[in-house]
C-alpha cells in the first residue's frame, strides 16, 4: 500500500477526539460530533465552515441516515421500544420479571438467566442485545444489581456467541472472507472447515465468556463494576446518581390501576419476535439452492429485526386489545412513549454510524495496517494481528469492517511465513483466529460501537459508565488470549492446551482478584 494515498495520522484524529472526549466530558453526542467535525474538516482541504456543513448533510444525513442498512436498525431500535412500551403498559414486562424473579434467588441466578439467555439468543448480536436487556432488566433492579453489570453481561454474550454460531448473520461474512483471502493465494479449501478449525482459536471470545460465568458462579467483581455494585446493593442506586441511562422508565407506560398481567402477555410478543427474527433471516438471505446456514448468513439482519420489532408490537396491541386492557388510542400512545424512550440511543447510534464513514473515508484501517506489517514475523504473527485488529475495531467501533480491512492482508503473509502454496497451515488458521476474535476485543472496548450502544440502551445504563465498568473486564479476557492463547499458538502449542490452561488461570484470578459483595453493599472477601 502506498502511503502517500491515506491521510496518514491524520486518520486517529477523529476517533481519539471521539473516544477521549466521550470519556473524559460525558458527552456522547458531542464527543461524536465533533469528532465526526474533525473528519470532514480534515477531508474538505482543512475548511471548518465546509466541514461543518459537510458533518450534517454528507455524513449524518447522506452516509449514515440514508444508508439502507443503518436506517433499519435506526428504525428497529425505535420500533423495539415501541414493542417494550405496549408489553409494559399491558403489564407483561412486570408480570414476567415477577415470575423469573421468583425463581431467581440471589443475585447469582439472576446474572446467570441473563448469561444462558444471552448464549440462547445465538443467531444475531443485535437481537441478542435487545431482547435480553430489556427483559433482565426489571428483574435485575429488583436484585439490586447494577445496570453496569447487566450491561456487560448483554454485550459480552451479544457478539462473542454470534461470531462463533454456525448458524447466525455472522457466517456469511466470516466464510466469506475466508474464501476471498484464499482464493487470492489460489488455494483450494473448504471455507466452511477452516471456519470451524479457527473456532479454539477465538481465545478472546472464548475467554470473556468464561471470565463473565466464572464472576458470576464466584459472585465476585473487580475494578470499577465492584464500586458499581457496592453502590447498587448498598443504596439501591442501579445506575450512578447523575448518569444518563439511554432507556428512562416511563410512568405512562406503566399498566392502568387494578390490571394484573399475564407471563404471556410479555412472552408471545418476545417469542414472536424470536421466530419472526428468525424466520426473517432465512427469507431475508434465500435464494434457490442455498442451505439455512447459507441464507441466514446473506440476509439483511436490519431488515429481518425491523420485520419482528413491528410484528411483536402488533401482536402485543392484538393482545392488549383483546383483553380490553387498554383502548387503541391508549395502545398507540403506550407504543409511541416507548418509541421516544429511544430518542437519545438513536441518535449516539446515528453519530457513530457518521463517525465510521467518516473515518473509513481517511483510510484509518489502511494506514494502520500499512504502519505494522512490517514487523509482522512467524512466533509472533498471531499476536500482532490479535492487537491489530483490536485496535482497529476499538479506534472505528466496528468489528465487520475490522475483519473485512484485516483478513485479506494479513492471510497472504501468514502463507508466506508459511511457506504455503496450496494448502491451508495451522499458522493461517491461528492468524484468522485472531483477526475474528481480536475484532470482537475492539468492539466489546470501544464507546463509538453501535453493539456497546445497543448494550447500553436495552439494559438502561448510562453508556459511558457502561464502558469504563467493562474495560477492565475486556482487557482482562484479551491479555488471558495473549498470554495463554495467541503466544502459545505462535509457538506451536495445541490450542486445546491453550484453552484449559487459559481457563484454569481465569479461575484462580477471579478467586483471589475478585471482591465478594454482599446484599449490604459489604466487602465480605
Amino acid at each position: 500500500m502506498d502511503a502517500q494515498t491515506t491521510y496518514g495520522a491524520l486518520a486517529l484524529l477523529p476517533a481519539i477526539v471521539a473516544i477521549v472526549l466521550s470519556i473524559w466530558k460525558r458527552q456522547v453526542i458531542v464527543a461524536l460530533v465533533l469528532g465526526i467535525w474533525i473528519g470532514a474538516t480534515i477531508i474538505n482541504g482543512y475548511n471548518p465552515l465546509v466541514g461543518l456543513l459537510e458533518t450534517f448533510s454528507t455524513y449524518i444525513v447522506g452516509s449514515a441516515i440514508a444508508d439502507s442498512w443503518n436506517a433499519g436498525l435506526l428504525v428497529f431500535c425505535l420500533a423495539i421500544g415501541g414493542m417494550i412500551g405496549v408489553m409494559s403498559k399491558l403489564g407483561g414486562t412486570k408480570a414476567i420479571a415477577e415470575a423469573l424473579a421468583s425463581k431467581a434467588k440471589d443475585v447469582r441466578t439472576t446474572q446467570l438467566a441473563a448469561a444462558l439467555m444471552g448464549i440462547a439468543i445465538f443467531f444475531d448480536d443485535y437481537a441478542n442485545s435487545m431482547v435480553v436487556g430489556n427483559t433482565m432488566r426489571p428483574i435485575t433492579d429488583e436484585q439490586k444489581i447494577s445496570r453496569e453489570k447487566l450491561s456487560y453481561i448483554v454485550d459480552t454474550t451479544a457478539a462473542a456467541v454470534s461470531s462463533m454460531a454456525p448458524v447466525s448473520t455472522w457466517i456469511a461474512m466470516e466464510i466469506g472472507l475466508i474464501a476471498g483471502a484464499l482464493g487470492s493465494l489460489n488455494i483450494e479449501a473448504n471455507s466452511i472447515i477452516v471456519f470451524f478449525q479457527t473456532l479454539p482459536f477465538r481465545f478472546y471470545s472464548i475467554f470473556t465468556l468464561v471470565l463473565m460465568f466464572t464472576l458470576i458462579m464466584q459472585k465476585k467483581d473487580f475494578g470499577k463494576m465492584l464500586d458499581a455494585e457496592i453502590r447498587a446493593r448498598k443504596t439501591g442506586e442501579v445506575f450512578a446518581e447523575g448518569s444518563t441511562p439511554l432507556f428512562v422508565e416511563d410512568e405512562n407506560l406503566l399498566p392502568a390501576k387494578g390490571v394484573r398481567g399475564t407471563v404471556w402477555d410479555a412472552a408471545i410478543p418476545i417469542i414472536t419476535f424470536i421466530l419472526v427474527t428468525t424466520v426473517g433471516l432465512w427469507y431475508n438471505g434465500y435464494e434457490p439452492g442455498s442451505s439455512i446456514r447459507d441464507a441466514f448468513g446473506n440476509a439483511d439482519a436490519s431488515v429481518a429485526l425491523t420485520w419482528a420489532a413491528f410484528l411483536s408490537s402488533i401482536v402485543a396491541l392484538g393482545i392488549g386489545l383483546a383483553k380490553k386492557r387498554f383502548s387503541l388510542d391508549q395502545g398507540v400512545t403506550a407504543w409511541v412513549d416507548g418509541l421516544k424512550s429511544m430518542i437519545i440511543a438513536v441518535i449516539i447510534l446515528a453519530l457513530a454510524f457518521a463517525l465510521k464513514s467518516v473515518i473509513s473515508e481517511m483510510q484509518l484501517a489502511e494506514w494502520l495496517i500499512y504502519v505494522t506489517q512490517g514487523s509482522l514475523s512467524s512466533s509472533v504473527l498471531p499476536t500482532l494481528t490479535f492487537l491489530i485488529a483490536m485496535f482497529i475495531a476499538f479506534a472505528t467501533g466496528t468489528s465487520w469492517g475490522t475483519n473485512s480491512i484485516v483478513m485479506p492482508i494479513v492471510v497472504p503473509i501468514a502463507a508466506a511465513i508459511s511457506g504455503a502454496t496450496d494448502v491451508v497451515t495451522p499458522l493461517m488458521v491461528t492468524t484468522i483466529g485472531a483477526v475474528l476474535t481480536g475484532a470482537v476485543l475492539g468492539d466489546h472496548c470501544s464507546p463509538i460501537s453501535d453493539t456497546t450502544i445497543l448494550s447500553s440502551m436495552a439494559s438502561g445504563s448510562d453508556h459511558v459508565d457502561h464502558v469504563n465498568t467493562q474495560l477492565p473486564y475486556a482487557a482482562a479476557a484479551g491479555a488471558f488470549a495473549v498470554v495463554f492463547g495467541f503466544i502459545p499458538a505462535g509457538l506451536g502449542i495445541s490450542p486445546w492446551i491453550s484453552l484449559a490452561a487459559g481457563t484454569v488461570a481465569i479461575i484462580v484470578f477471579v478467586k483471589f482478584v475478585g471482591k465478594q459483595v454482599d446484599e449490604n453493599g459489604n466487602i465480605v472477601s
